[in-house]
């Protein structure tokens, strides 16, 4: 039951907060930024408003969410430091001496509360929004890329992934003790995974039953990673891979097994719109999809940034359908061939006509192929062939007698023609020179807040990890932006 959710904490240490949490405080600055009834609004369909036991506040559970996605910590380790962290206290509306939540809750409100909330979509738009009313966003440019996450239920067998957790514990362990190697079990022999399961769940155990050691910083860490990884296999046995995630590429050389999100992002380093995959997808088939998200905030587009994957002939026709720029270099393979004489024949942008190699311009273009089946439709330009016939460089090009002078492309090439003269100019280069924000931005998503590994199972798992994440680097970003404009 969530009724009386939004009832004040009276509490005679209320007064500590001002004290011990000042107004530079990123989460009070956070906690004064954003109006949190949103999540209240939308997730109270999922709670029983009028029977039962009252519920922890939705509103406190998402924040606890969204600290594990600032500090990149275990459920159980943000769990332990709400209890002594004031601002993580302030930050969750508790009152000083009020007690926290079991790390269990957390699991249950990701799993039970948060299925078809839409969280990625609704936690993006509500920082494009509040960005859009501090006036931080101006620039019309968004740019484009995807960014992988590595499962955390890799391609090795459940075992051997149990194996892998528990010797990080023991290797922990023993930088402190060395005797403790002969208190643990002897290691499993069998390939049954409860049989591993049985050994981790004793391996805490042991560890648990020495307080000194087990209250170590680096020791704990690693003990409460291995216990949310039993926990999980406990609730589903059947990972040997994650189910949901992928092979994708990252190189020609080079490979990842897990998830994508693809992301925009605006100029002024807003993420606009994500969308989560699984690894193998490619990233410009994306672009129509985070253009209509970006554009759903509110935000506004005339030019679009991306690397080569985003010039695929749809996107180039996408663009000029949205009426804006796409600055994508095209493959080489396009570029470097597709027409034949690309020496004597260039493409006039502005024109929209093929111009030969003594200047003069085609006057009418039709296309041709329309009902062969199996063949390329084809552009055909048209010369005016009484300039062909006096022409000082008619030689080899223009044949003595004939009725006509044309030119032709395959559809494909005349689609590419434009981008292949814009990106040569130097607009395009200097546009081009800001797509490193978004890689940037990437790089601080896996450094700074663990994104580079899947926090659980599933795309589910990884888009409530993208939710939460981004809300929280947005956050960070808009905090950032606003203290420049003072």
């Amino acid at each position: 039951m969530i009724s009386n959710q939004e009832t004040l904490k009276l509490s005679p240490f209320m007064a500590i907060y001002d004290i011990v949490v000042p107004k530079n405080n990123m989460l009070r600055q956070i906690n004064e930024l954003v109006d949190f009834s949103f999540i209240l609004d939308e997730l109270k369909t999922k709670y029983c408003l009028d029977n039962g036991r009252n519920a922890v506040p939705p509103i406190r559970m998402f924040k606890y969410l969204l600290l594990k996605a600032i500090y990149d910590v275990s459920d159980e380790d943000l769990v332990e430091r709400s209890k002594y962290d004031m601002s993580f206290k302030y930050f969750l509306d508790m009152a000083p001496e009020e007690d926290v939540i079991h790390s269990s809750s957390l699991t249950k409100f990701r799993r039970l509360r948060l299925q078809d909330v839409g969280l990625l979509d609704l936690l993006i738009g509500k920082t494009v929004e509040i960005a859009l009313e501090k006036n931080i966003i101006s620039s019309k440019t968004i740019i484009v890329d995807a960014t992988h996450t590595k499962a955390r239920y890799n391609q090795k067998s459940p075992k051997e992934f149990l194996q892998e957790k528990s010797k990080n514990v023991r290797k922990a362990v023993y930088q402190f003790d060395e005797t403790m190697k002969e208190k643990f079990p002897p290691k499993t022999t069998s390939n049954e995974v409860n049989d591993e399961l049985d050994y981790c769940r004793q391996v805490v155990e042991i560890v648990e039953a020495q307080p000194k050691i087990a209250c170590v910083p680096a020791v704990k860490e690693k003990l409460n990673v291995l216990k949310e990884v039993v926990e999980d296999f406990e609730v589903q046995l059947s990972y040997s891979a994650d189910p949901d995630a992928r092979i994708g590429h990252k190189s020609m050389d080079s490979s990842f097994f897990g998830f994508k999100t693809h992301i925009a992002m605006s100029d002024e380093r807003i993420i606009t719109a994500a969308v989560v995959t699984t690894g193998e997808k490619s990233d410009g088939k994306y672009l129509k999809e985070l253009i209509e998200k970006s554009k759903t905030t509110g935000i506004e587009i005339d030019t679009v940034i991306g690397d080569a994957a985003y010039s695929e002939k749809d996107n180039l026709q996408l663009a000029k359908t949205e009426e804006f720029q796409l600055v994508s270099k095209l493959n080489p393979q396009i570029t470097q061939g597709g027409r034949t004489k690309e020496e004597e024949f260039e493409f006039n942008k502005d024109a929209g006509m093929y111009v030969c190699k003594a200047g003069h311009m085609a006057i009418r273009t039709a296309r041709t192929n329309k009902k062969n089946v199996g063949k390329n439709q084809r552009q055909t330009y048209y010369f005016d062939i009484e300039k062909c016939k006096v022409c000082p460089l008619r030689e080899g090009c223009y044949k003595e007698g004939a009725k006509n002078k044309t030119y032709s492309v395959t559809i494909k090439s005349m689609e590419h023609a434009e981008q292949e003269v814009f990106q040569n100019t130097d607009d395009f280069k200097e546009l081009a020179r800001s797509r490193y924000k978004i890689e940037a931005k990437n790089s601080e998503l896996k450094n700074g807040h663990g994104y580079d590994v899947a926090s659980s199972a599933g795309l589910f798992g990884m888009e409530m990890q993208g939710a939460t994440t981004i809300f929280a680097v947005n956050l960070k970003r808009i905090l950032t932006l606003l203290k420049e404009k003072e």
